[in-house]
């Protein structure tokens, strides 16, 4: 089980803060004492505290082999809960956060050739794949759209990759052509995309007809928006506590065992950040992440608590 305690919570500087392009700023964070910071894979992310006391989650964008800097991409959103907003407006060089991590939902895995997509600021966390697929001396092609040009990240950190990175525009190509860019299906490739919700489902069903776990999507929120498949309450029991809640339509398992005086660390509440992941026991879970594969969902014998819920009556989870 993965939980995050204050003892994970590190308290950096921020070293850089720069405008990339339209809406997205880079931030580079390094220890008050300039010492070596955690490492981290490709693909991980990090919990950043700031000092409201709102926590968000970004992908490290940086060189994952400077152990002295950890390097994010932040998009401002409009519609979004004020953390972006706050990077954007309010946080200096200089100023103090917290940052919990780093951790891997999205790990590059061993392959002969990957393709990757990104949309929008989706590009972040392809960034490190892209360099380590390199690194390893992999085939690999990276697709990767936005609404216009000079709203795309990381531009110049791309081109010296040539032809093998394909920049489309929407307002100067159109939606993503992603039949033409993925191909027939085949063994011997991972894809790897992250991006807005319409993307990553339109990957899904092109690639529908690939092999197994040929791949791997980061959503930027779970499915917790989308009506549970279960609508009445549902008892959950917690085997170390010894005590059981009933868990009504509407709340939470999170904030239900919460009431009953059972803590349980999470973050993002909207099942993306890895957090709250609980073991369960007993029962089936109704999965409503953004973060486990399918063979994983499978298994049931995990769940995030922040946005799953129940299938059966009961569950028995390890808390």
């Amino acid at each position: 089980m993965t939980l995050m305690t204050t003892r994970d919570v590190a308290g950096l500087r921020v070293h850089r803060k720069s405008v990339i392009a339209d809406g997205v700023v880079t931030l580079e964070l390094v220890a008050a004492d300039g010492g070596r910071l955690k490492d981290w894979t490709p693909g991980s992310h990090i919990d950043l505290v700031l000092p409201t006391g709102v926590t968000r989650q970004y992908s490290l964008c940086g060189d994952r082999w400077d152990p002295h800097r950890y390097r994010l991409g932040v998009l401002r959103e409009p519609a979004g809960r004020g953390g972006s907003a706050y990077v954007h407006d309010e946080l200096d060089v200089g100023d103090r956060v917290g940052v919990g991590g780093p951790r891997n939902n999205f790990p590059l895995v061993p392959s002969p050739e990957y393709l990757f997509v990104a949309g929008g600021i989706g590009i972040t966390p392809l960034l490190p794949m892209v360099r380590q697929a390199e690194l390893l001396g992999a085939r690999w092609r990276l697709l990767y759209g936005g609404r216009h040009r000079r709203s795309m990240a990381f531009l110049p950190e791309l081109e010296p990759y040539g032809d093998r990175v394909l920049v489309r525009p929407q307002d100067e190509h159109g939606l993503l052509d992603l039949g033409a860019f993925l191909g027939d299906p085949r063994l011997g490739v991972k894809i790897y995309a992250c991006g807005p919700a319409p993307l990553l489902d339109a990957i899904e069903r092109v690639c529908a007809t690939w092999p197994p776990h040929a791949v791997r999507t980061e959503r930027f929120v779970g499915d917790g928006s989308a009506t549970p498949v279960r609508t009445t309450p549902f008892e959950v029991e917690l085997a170390r506590s010894g005590v059981s809640v009933t868990v009504p339509a509407g709340t939470s398992v999170l904030d239900a065992v919460a009431g009953v005086g059972v803590e349980v660390l999470s973050s993002c509440r909207q099942g993306t950040c890895g957090t709250c992941e609980t073991t369960v026991l007993a029962g089936l879970p109704e999965h409503r992440d953004a973060i486990l594969e399918d063979h994983e969902r499978a298994a049931d014998d995990c769940m995030f608590v922040c946005v799953s819920r129940s299938l059966s009556a009961r569950l028995v989870l390890d808390l």
